[in-house]
């Protein structure tokens, strides 16, 4: 039998990205840190393309200390940020490992009470001693455990406190860092020259304290929150102004990027440059859109979400719900309430113009504040949730009570 060799011709369709179109892709979907790595690799490979990294100078504080400062006054702790949906439940979980006997385990549940959403005590020692009917001398030991909680930082009663306990679980404790803990007004207002006398070292060692302390995290109970990034650089900042919220990016994220005319590569430096302002202005088009529709998110905390979808948003501003996907992929703005990531913004209609991530954060706060000894159980939490319209049922409560790492009513059960 002969072999015999049978022809045929297909027609397909294939689409191949350009190396341009990837890169601009590649670009438009990073986040400030993976930016950075792509700056620094053209930098490299391109001599003309140079990169100006923000040195920290007076007042050049990272977004998301703002509000816990010396200047800004006794009365912002309370508006760090949103409430956590599983910070209580995370502390009240790490208790009985800490503390044990009757007496101390009501002090360290006091001490929980006193918790505000950015992780540091809202109420003074004395008062909360003096309600106990015990002595500061009794409070203080407990709190010392309950320091030890995860993250560093947790039940601090100021600022320099929660930055020195991160500091002595990082082991990074020094004279130097210590006398900048104690002057933290300096620290602020960028006086490396009189910080430098204080600590008797040089400006330049001031200057990698500095750097450390910028590393920490002032609102640890904030990385509770459900639509909370992790502890990063923000790429946009929320302020409210005279006229409004203004959405603005965090340029102190990046490095300004100039060209040298006298180096080689000056045609690719421009093209590297115009790419990230594509992406700069891409990404702050699309924020300002999600934020001005969750305007109330950012008024009152997640709690007031309202429904959202990456087709609608599209849609409005006349983009691709590719691209708008791609822009937020690992973008965070920073708010009064917290670091959030983009995505989590978008959330599906629950009903009643209630979106699912608001219901995330009303339903950790009914746990918060629910009677331990008689706590909700998911059918209730579902009859509270739904007060307002939504429409929610048991399972599907219980479903976000796990996502939220909250425990179930028996084990949330003070025993007396």
């Amino acid at each position: 039998m002969k072999a015999r060799t049978n022809l045929q011709i297909t027609q397909t369709h294939r689409m191949n990205l350009s190396l341009g179109l990837q890169t601009a892709l590649h670009v438009l979907r990073a986040d400030a840190a993976a930016l950075i790595r792509y700056l620094e690799e053209q930098a490299a490979e391109t001599p003309a393309l140079v990169l100006r990294p923000v040195f920290p100078g007076a007042g050049d504080w990272l977004p998301r200390w703002s509000g816990v400062l010396p200047h800004s006054g006794p009365d912002e702790v309370a508006t760090l940020a949103a409430h956590g949906p599983s910070l209580m439940a995370h502390v009240v979980s790490a208790i009985p490992a800490l503390v044990s006997g009757e007496r101390d385990r009501k002090i360290a549940l006091a001490l929980a009470d006193a918790l505000e959403p950015s992780g540091w005590l809202g109420r003074r020692l004395e008062d909360i001693a003096a309600e106990l009917g015990l002595s500061v001398d009794a409070v203080s030991p407990v709190l010392s455990r309950l320091h030890r909680i995860d993250p560093p930082g947790l039940f601090a009663r100021d600022l320099a406190e929660c930055l020195r306990l991160q500091a002595i679980d990082a082991e990074v404790t020094d004279p130097i860092l210590t006398t900048m803990l104690s002057r933290l007004d300096l620290v602020a207002s960028g006086d490396w020259a009189t910080l430098a006398r204080a600590a008797q070292t040089s400006e330049a060692e001031i200057l990698v304290r500095f750097r450390l302390i910028r590393s920490f995290n002032p609102k640890p109970g904030a990385s509770f929150a459900a639509i909370a990034s992790p502890l990063r650089e923000p790429d946009l900042i929320a302020r409210q102004g005279e006229g409004g919220w203004q959405i603005t990016l965090n340029h102190s994220a990046l490095p300004a990027l100039t060209i040298d005319p006298d180096a080689s590569g000056a045609a690719r430096a421009r093209e590297v440059i115009r790419l990230v302002e594509t992406r700069n202005t891409t990404l702050l088009n699309v924020a300002q859109a999600i934020l001005s529709h969750q305007r109330a998110a950012l008024d009152v905390g997640p709690s007031a979400l309202r429904p959202l979808t990456m087709q609608s948003l599209a849609e409005t501003i006349g983009l691709h719900k590719s691209t708008v996907s791609r822009v937020v992929a690992g973008a965070a703005v920073d708010t009064p309430h917290g670091t959030w990531w983009l995505r989590r913004l978008f959330s599906s209609d629950m009903g009643a113009d209630t979106a699912a991530a608001a219901l995330h954060a009303r339903l950790a706060r009914l746990v918060a504040t629910e009677d331990a000894a008689q706590p909700m159980s998911d059918d209730a939490l579902a009859q509270a949730l739904c007060s307002d319209g939504a429409a929610l049922a048991r399972r599907t409560v219980a479903k976000y009570r796990a996502e939220l790492r909250i425990p179930p009513a028996h084990r949330r059960r003070l025993k007396p």
